[in-house]
């Protein structure tokens, strides 16, 4: 079930040329930054995509750890980070991606000699066959 909002404790590792980021509670969610404010903004958004693919994937999202029951290290410092993800959602969903298509040269020519934008003629054509009314 997909949240709001989600709160997990991270540790920030403080080492000699940047600042190490691990979430403890969700595997393969880890950083690095160059300086403490870059640290919580990056922690941020590595929580909310690592949340949203597992959201996308269906996988079952753990129980954060309570903060108290996290183990440091001698250069390691605890921070709870939340994510409002409908933004966090919005914000990737209708970020642009590339895609490759396919027509005859001709007529690839001819659209291109007539200045057509292949992006939004592709958008408009999805979007009426799909009957997407925006």
């Amino acid at each position: 079930m997909k949240k709001d909002v989600y709160v997990y404790p991270a540790i920030l590792t403080q080492y000699k040329d940047n600042i190490g980021i691990v979430f403890p509670d969700l595997s393969g969610c880890v950083s690095n930054a160059d300086n403490i404010d870059e640290a919580i903004r990056v922690a941020k958004e590595v929580l909310a995509l690592h949340l949203f693919g597992m959201e996308e994937s269906k996988q079952e999202i753990p129980k954060p750890s309570s903060i108290d029951k996290i183990k440091l290290d001698k250069n390691d410092i605890p921070l709870l980070v939340d994510v409002y993800m409908p933004l966090y959602r919005e914000a990737i969903q209708n970020n642009s991606v590339k895609t490759t298509v396919t027509m005859p040269q001709w007529l690839k020519s001819l659209a291109e000699e007539n200045k057509v934008n292949f992006s939004q003629v592709l958008q408009i054509a999805l979007r009426e066959k799909l009957n997407i009314k925006n």
